[in-house]
């Protein structure tokens, strides 16, 4: 994300007369790139409401009330992505680290050096923690939702469970259909968004989950869904740059996107049940 700079330049009206229009505009540029957040945004805009919408269509009914009561008129895809929105507001620059965890390849999420600044592990378990004592002020348990919501999506992007190489797969630097991109970005928003559904739309087409499904990924820890996303690791480094590779890179991996989002949602949905029901 786009971070804001205020008061970066402070030119002198003396250099401001000798600096050129292209110099501006590449200094710019070199200040929003070292700007923007290495975590990215999960699931981009449009697979975070899939998974806040595949949500809300399996929530008891005592749970939808509860949460309408919480959020008024939004809808769990409206605040899916507010955690997000948040990454320019200081104020919440502690929970960066919350979006991501750093598994390395050959281990389990118990045996590695834990952030100790948290991640999504620790920030998904913590959020229900809380929200399961209860007593907590409107505005705080507004916000500890919607940045469940968010966090559950982000752990089921596969990139989000790192293998401590490369940022997530910042650093797996693509060309993406003609345009400069990373593999992280590419499972972020490019495929997704290349579809060109709306949330809507992607979430009828995917929707379908066998009820052993929903009891199987309901049952699973959240250290499980981490471990989950590991097992994709080897297919999607499985990149080239040779004409039309984007193709195949799409067709090999959309049924594993959509699986994803689907059990992001459906997980989502038993945690808000575990919680509100």
């Amino acid at each position: 994300m786009i971070l804001l700079v205020e008061n970066h330049l402070n030119f002198s009206s003396n250099f401001e007369k000798k600096i050129t229009m292209k110099q501006i505009f590449t200094f710019i540029l070199i200040i929003l790139c070292l700007s923007v957040s290495i975590e990215g945004r999960a699931w981009g805009l449009l697979g975070h409401r899939v998974i806040g919408e595949i949500a809300s269509l399996h929530l008891h009914e005592s749970t939808k009330n509860k949460i309408q009561n919480i959020l008024g008129h939004q809808t769990l895809a409206e605040v899916s992505t507010w955690m997000d929105d948040i990454k320019s507001d200081s104020k919440y620059d502690s929970l960066k680290p919350w979006h991501y965890t750093t598994i390395p390849d050959g281990m389990k999420y118990n045996e590695t050096n834990v952030n100790p600044k948290g991640d999504v592990i620790y920030g998904i378990n913590f959020i229900v923690e809380e929200l399961k004592k209860g007593e907590l002020n409107p505005q705080l348990e507004k916000e500890y939702l919607m940045m469940l919501v968010h966090l559950i999506g982000d752990i089921h992007q596969p990139l989000h469970v790192g293998n401590g190489e490369d940022r997530g797969g910042n650093q797996a630097k693509v060309t993406w259909f003609g345009e400069s991109s990373n593999l992280h970005r590419v499972w972020d928003s490019e495929m997704i968004d290349g579809k060109l559904y709306s949330y809507t739309e992607l979430t009828k087409i995917i929707n379908h989950p066998m009820h052993e499904e929903l009891v199987s990924w309901q049952s699973d820890s959240v250290e499980d869904w981490a471990h989950q996303c590991m097992e994709f690791r080897n297919g999607i480094y499985e990149y080239g740059d040779d004409y039309g590779w984007e193709y195949k890179y799409q067709y090999t991996h959309w049924d594993t996107m959509k699986l994803q989002l689907l059990k992001g949602g459906v997980r989502l949905a038993g945690i808000l049940n575990e919680i509100y029901g």
